[in-house]
């Protein structure tokens, strides 16, 4: 009779325990356990608990391969959920083997888990674990499958295969939620005050492993909640028309100030802060440095003398690399939208800047649309204050449109969707490259489809508060995807290609490139230890099965993208990660946290414009102004949305932070280690820095960055 010891350990969160019956069977080389039920006196399996369990067979079973969990009903009692942390098992000579779980049963189901030892396919040899982790890809692949949103857009999960499959087996979701109003058919609803409905099945109705924990679910209602009924008993978000005095818009979130709202409410009219967004704002990834001007924007030096004052030109400053453009050419044929039964309108706009003598990034000279010409003045400093105040803010209002679509949406929600899409389906748990970048998955499709069914849903918030629309919104996203490359994706590549490697006081850039460097000597360090070779890299199919999938799903199939449709090395198979890594983490917290701090005060961020473009100067008075600037519940509505967007809810687990123990080497253990400890000295160096700051730079701060794109 050989004895093994199985020690059960339930997740701790909330809800995580289950009544039902657990049953296991170990299997190894020499043959498997008799199924047997996991029982002791009490309670077996609450939330957070160790519980000790003995497995009688009746002869060792050799080195162990599987381990198999069966969920089972327990008496009359209804089915209910059940989070498996880890299981370990001590084999009778005293070996240990742990099996990394992680995930919810949910239903009566058996899974099965292999030893938390990571492996590619080219080192299993055995026909069981062969075939073990073809049918586990199968069966990822029917459950998550992809499905086309828009023409020329990364495909996204098809969520009506989970709405099958809870068909199929016929149970009602429970404990982390109650079902939808079943007098609103679409399953719609609005929270009190909230300015859109809550599509309640986009909450519920996804495979348990990859939904909104019940924390993190109520963290962000309650976050939602009060500032939208503020907002209602005030009548804002119903009142329409034009704000009659700038400074009435202060008060729109009086209690949900910051810092950096404040200061940008102080500062947003100066030419050096509307130069500073460039680099450290929401979007700082528009700059080029120019070695000379293109012919769509002809500048003078005469025009831009007084600016650049004695002692230098235009000429002299482009050859020293002190220009910069920022060209929005993307918008010139979006579509155009109504709100509130108005039409809007857009601006493609050039924006010059110089980079002056003491440091700062300045507005030169601004043209609002992509064709030179007489209706097309080109706006300087040293018109009326109204007529430059009103192009700047033409460009913000540009600033807006790129940024929210395709900066943020386009080249991290969408974009990690589909690298989560992949490493789903084409990589097996027990894979080293599925255990490193599962954490940084963590949500992100639960809130890209939460933000279908809310913000991008026909007649949703994208077409309740941006001049664009949806119609716009798909254009700009499937016109930026065909631009995107692997160039601008990777950052130090990114920088070098915009030649912005030397701008003082970048701190996104400096920050950035710290948080990479760390990210890829980690993942060096995990890469090296299981791909010995580069032929190790290209023998592995699930590994090029993957990055095939990202290809076609993500870029579909474009090679003047640039990305890689294959990895042939090492260093090929480390950037690839590394750049997945830091933009499902790093990059989204840069250009998504930052959303409330610099779009609270409107003026500069409005997210559309009621006034065509101005084709002569001297027009602009304050009251053409506020007309042109979005109506009162347009504004509202959008700056709602900033502050939800630039709430992490609760449940977050930030950069380097890996409580689930999927790997259990001793080697990538140590490696996850010296990442965290190199991630807390860049945090110790950022802290310093921002103490001589008069507005502090936090947002690449890694203990404030989450590991995945998950709000």
């Amino acid at each position: 009779m050989a004895l093994y010891c199985v020690c059960v350990t339930t997740g701790p969160y909330l809800m995580a325990g289950t009544l039902d019956n657990i049953f296991v069977t170990l299997v190894g080389t020499c043959g498997e356990s008799p199924k047997q039920r996991l029982d002791r006196m009490g309670r077996d399996f609450a939330s957070g608990s160790v519980q000790k369990y003995k497995v009688r067979c009746s002869e060792e079973l050799g080195e162990l391969l599987l381990l198999r969990l069966h969920k089972e009903r327990y008496a009359f009692f209804p089915q209910d959920s059940w989070y498996c942390s880890c299981i370990c098992v001590t084999a009778p000579d005293g070996t240990l083997s742990h099996f990394p779980c992680y995930q919810w049963m949910e239903g009566y189901c058996t899974i099965e888990l292999r030893p938390g030892t990571a492996r590619t396919i080219c080192q299993d040899s055995l026909p069981l674990l062969l075939d073990h982790r073809k049918r586990e890809l199968q069966a990822r692949q029917e459950c998550y499958r992809w499905k086309v949103y828009a023409p020329g857009f990364p495909r996204i999960i098809d969520v009506s295969s989970f709405e099958e499959m809870e068909s199929d087996k016929k149970f009602a979701l429970t404990k982390t939620a109650p079902r939808a109003d079943p007098g609103d058919s679409s399953g719609n609803q609005y929270l009190p005050g909230f300015p859109m409905k809550i599509d309640i099945p986009s909450l519920l109705h996804m495979e348990p492993n990859i939904r909104y924990s019940a924390t993190k679910t109520t963290s962000l209602l309650f976050n939602a909640i009060p500032a939208s009924l503020g907002m209602k008993l005030r009548g804002l978000l119903d009142r329409k028309g034009s704000w009659k005095k700038l400074d009435d818009i202060r008060n729109i979130m009086r209690c949900h100030k910051t810092l950096t709202s404040e200061y940008v409410r102080e500062h947003w009219c100066e030419d050096q802060f509307f130069g500073y967004q460039y680099l450290n704002g929401v979007n700082p990834v528009m700059l080029h440095c120019l070695s000379s001007l293109p012919s769509k924007l002809p500048i003078t030096n005469d025009m831009v003398a007084p600016s650049l004052g004695p002692g230098t030109c235009l000429q002299t400053e482009l050859e020293r690399g002190n220009i910069f453009l920022a060209d929005y050419w993307i918008l010139a044929e979006v579509p155009v939208h109504c709100i509130n039964g108005h039409p809007q309108f857009v601006a493609a706009p050039l924006c010059l800047l110089w980079l002056n003598p003491q440091g700062a990034l300045v507005p030169l000279a601004i043209q609002l649309c992509q064709t030179p010409g007489p209706d097309s003045p080109i706006f300087l400093p040293t018109d009326t204050d109204w007529d430059w105040l009103l192009a700047k803010t033409w460009v913000r209002n540009s600033e807006f449109l790129v940024h929210e679509n395709n900066t943020h949406f386009l080249c991290t929600h969408l974009l990690c969707e589909a690298f989560a899409m992949a490493t789903l389906r084409q990589l097996p748990l027990c894979h080293p490259i599925y255990k490193l970048l599962l954490p940084h998955t963590r949500y992100t499709l639960q809130v890209n489809t939460i933000a279908r069914a809310t913000l991008l849903n026909p007649e949703g918030l994208v077409d309740k508060v941006t001049s664009i629309g949806r119609q716009g919104l798909l254009y700009l996203m499937s016109t930026g995807l065909a631009h995107f490359t692997y160039t601008n994706f990777c950052l130090p590549d990114s920088l070098r290609a915009r030649g912005v490697l030397d701008i003082p006081n970048y701190h996104y850039r400096d920050d950035g490139l710290k948080i990479w460097a760390a990210i890829e000597s980690f993942v060096s360090e995990i890469v090296g230890y299981y791909y010995t070779s580069d032929a190790s890299v290209q023998q592995d199919s699930e590994l090029q099965a993957w990055v095939g999938e990202i290809f076609a799903q993500a870029f579909l199939g474009r090679e003047s993208s640039g990305f890689p449709r294959q990895l042939c090395t090492q260093g090929q198979l480390v950037k690839f990660l590394t750049a997945i890594i830091f933009n499902c983490s790093a990059q989204h917290a840069a250009v998504n946290s930052g959303q409330h701090d610099f779009g609270a005060w409107m003026p500069n961020a409005p997210s559309s414009m009621r006034q065509p473009p101005p084709q002569t100067k001297g027009t602009t008075t304050l009251k053409s102004y506020l007309d042109t600037l979005p109506e009162v519940n347009t504004t509202c509505n959008n700056i709602l949305l900033f502050w939800l967007v630039s709430q992490e809810p609760k449940d977050q687990r930030p950069l380097g932070t890996y409580p689930d123990e999927h790997f259990t080497e001793e080697a990538p253990r140590r490696s996850i280690a010296v990442f965290q400890n190199r991630l807390a000295q860049i945090s110790r160096d950022i802290q310093e820095r921002n103490r001589g700051l008069a507005l502090p730079y936090a947002y690449l701060d890694p203990p404030l960055i989450e590991n995945s794109v998950s709000i």
